[in-house]
C-alpha cells in the first residue's frame, strides 16, 4: 500500500514540475503516473550502473556529476515517453533537482 502511495505522490510531484518549469509538460495525471514509474524504475535499474561507470569523475567532482546522471535520466525518460516531454538538458537539470526535492518532501508525509 505505501509503495502505491509514493507512486502517486511522485507523480504529483512530476505534475508540480511540469507546473512550474514551462521547460517540461506533463499531459495529463494518467501520463504522470506512467512518467513516474518509468523513472521510477530507469533509477533503480540503469542509475547504478551509470554510477559505478562514472565512479572516477564522480570522486573528481566531488558528487556532483551525479547531478549530470540525473538530469540525463530524466531527459532521457521525457525522450522515451509520449506524454512526458524535456525541452533540453538545462530543463532536465533543473526538473530533476525541483523534482527530488518535491518527491522528497511529500514522501515525508507518509508515516
Amino acid at each position: 500500500m505505501t509503495l502505491i502511495l509514493v507512486w502517486i505522490l511522485n507523480a504529483v510531484a512530476l505534475l508540480a514540475v511540469a507546473y512550474l518549469l514551462p521547460g517540461i509538460t506533463v499531459a495529463s495525471f494518467g501520463s504522470a503516473l506512467i512518467a513516474a514509474l518509468v523513472l521510477g524504475l530507469v533509477n533503480m535499474l540503469v542509475k547504478p550502473v551509470l554510477v559505478l561507470l562514472t565512479l572516477p569523475i564522480t570522486i573528481v567532482t566531488l558528487g556532483l556529476f551525479l547531478i549530470v546522471i540525473n538530469a540525463l535520466l530524466f531527459w532521457f525518460v521525457g525522450s522515451v515517453l509520449k506524454g512526458f516531454q524535456v525541452n533540453g538538458f538545462w530543463w532536465a537539470v533543473g526538473g530533476a533537482i525541483l523534482y527530488s526535492i518535491i518527491a522528497g518532501l511529500l514522501t515525508k508525509l507518509i508515516p
